[in-house]
């Protein structure tokens, strides 16, 4: 006869003090009865009950040695702090039921299609914790590499909004925005939230924290006010002050998301499907009826061609129209970074400036945000493309975003100075030329090898422009490091990527 967990002896908790970011882990050691009468073995998915009857799907590890005592079980900071364990509570292990939703996976990875209910069955599996990040990994990479097609795409953001909290605002008229990424510097969202709600536009916008490149908006907006707000605090700011910036992770606004871009970080992908299927979950289940989509397109951005940009576009206007969105694209430039700064802290200097109408303010940042301010507003207030753009000039000159951008950072927390870096390495040109070519995904990785966005302050600052005539000595960029060691790191990998901003010949006939 099986014993279930209540009839078994139980182990005593321990914390062990050891970090595995978000998945969840538990430690036994080699002797232990449990392993034994169990099965137990390294890496085994194991179900733990507590007394108070919480449950948890872990990892488990074995640990040789005299670490942990034989009625003892370690837990890892993310499984202790899930299970709101005390020192020495009781707790009971079990083998978990059968995933049955892997078996969509792996049809997934022989090339089926898969439908409504299979996406949410591995959606609700994943939530509900019982996907480790192996089996996450699979199921990313299942998806990768355009193998979902447009109606896969509506399953799997239906599923991923029907898996949290939804925001119904009671409103005919929710606008809010997503740039696909890919062009290092673009913080354009800050300052469109805020000439948007200056306007009277109801904009709740979430935000992620960066996937594959040096700062997401949630990251940039942390080094200036409070983003891990409730759900309640969401309400009370965007009821305040009509909008907010907010990071999304914290609010279980379709949760499946940031469980699989904890791993797509990890590998460094972004697929086309699970992209769309990411932004739009997000934009429904924060209660978006209107949302513009930017798609920056250039030779060394995310989309590098005007053809992709265009099949990425008309599966975005698909996956919206069946989920009853009113979605329009713009295509922007994507030939090189916006702003001065790549980076949390750096991205935020330039959004600042840009918002205090300051004379130093990075002009092609300012232009763009009033370009996709002027769009949405033009999709909201049946007003033409021009018009929109007009107002949101007005709105940013005369002060009103400003004041916006900080009462709604007053409503969150409170508005302070991004920070500083003490570490800098300045890159210079070897000879006169003018700048015809950078490289946005070199700067984007030199910016994360100096440690962005983990380091706030660390990150990449593009002193030139394409066009621009630089002189012999003249600064093209400086690396910011918050210590030296990831400033060696990056200065490194710059000096095996010279031509990361490629000069050509002097204009006056010099020789390279």
């Amino acid at each position: 006869m099986m014993l279930t967990p209540e009839r078994m002896a139980p182990l005593k908790a321990r914390r062990m003090g050891i970090d595995t970011h978000h998945e969840p882990t538990l430690y036994l050691p080699a002797h232990s009865h449990v392993c034994r009468s169990e099965g137990f073995e390294s890496l085994s998915r194991v179900l733990i009950t507590t007394h108070h009857d919480l449950h948890l799907i872990a990892s488990l590890n074995i640990v040789t040695g005299e670490l942990l005592a034989d009625d003892e079980v370690g837990f890892s900071d993310s499984a202790w702090q899930r299970l709101q364990l005390n020192t020495a509570d009781s707790i009971w292990l079990s083998h978990p039921k059968p995933v049955q939703s892997l078996s969509h996976v792996r049809a997934k990875v022989y090339g089926h299609e898969l439908d409504d209910l299979q996406f949410q069955s591995i959606i609700n599996d994943i939530v509900d914790g019982r996907y480790a990040d192996v089996h996450l990994a699979a199921f990313i990479t299942a998806c990768g590499d355009d193998s979902l097609s447009d109606q896969e795409i509506t399953s799997l953001t239906q599923a991923m909004v029907k898996s949290g909290s939804t925001i119904n605002w009671q409103l005919p008229l929710v606008v809010d925005k997503h740039c696909v990424g890919g062009l290092p510097g673009n913080r354009t969202t800050p300052i469109v939230v805020s000439i948007l709600a200056a306007c009277g536009l109801t904009v709740p916008k979430t935000s992620s924290r960066a996937i594959t490149s040096p700062a997401g908006t949630a990251d940039t907006m942390e080094t200036l006010t409070e983003v891990s707000l409730t759900l309640e605090q969401m309400r009370r700011v965007v009821d305040s002050e009509g909008g907010c910036l907010a990071w999304g992770g914290a609010m279980r606004l379709s949760p499946a998301d940031d469980l699989l871009i904890q791993v797509e970080r990890a590998l460094d992908i972004d697929s086309e499907g699970q992209l769309i299927a990411s932004v739009l979950s997000k934009k429904i289940a924060a209660g978006a009826t209107h949302v513009l989509i930017d798609i920056p397109v250039g030779p060394t951005a995310k989309v590098r061609s005007q053809d992709a940009a265009e099949r990425l576009a008309e599966s975005f206007r698909v996956v919206g129209s069946q989920l009853g969105l009113t979605l329009q694209v713009m295509f922007t430039d994507g030939s090189q970074p916006v702003g001065r700064g790549i980076g949390p802290a750096l991205e935020a200097h330039d959004l600042l400036a840009v918002l205090q109408n300051k004379s130093d303010a990075p002009q092609d940042l300012r232009t763009r945000a009033t370009q996709v301010a002027g769009a949405m507003l033009s999709m909201a207030n049946h007003m033409t493309p021009e018009e929109g753009v007009v107002l949101a000039e007005e709105t940013l000159t005369s002060g009103a975003a400003w004041a916006k951008f900080r009462a709604i950072c007053k409503a969150q927390g409170g508005l302070r100075q991004p920070p500083v870096a003490h570490y800098r390495y300045a890159m210079v040109a070897e000879r006169k030329g003018r700048v015809h070519q950078i490289d946005n995904r070199i700067l984007a990785k030199i910016a994360k090898l100096a440690g962005a966005p983990a380091d706030p302050a660390a990150g990449v600052e593009i002193c030139v422009k394409l066009g621009d005539e630089v002189e012999c000595r003249d600064i093209l960029m400086m690396i910011h490091a918050e210590n030296a060691g990831e400033l060696n790191y990056a200065v490194e990998y710059l000096n095996d990527h010279v031509q990361v901003i490629q000069l050509d010949t002097d204009p006056q006939g010099g020789q390279p």
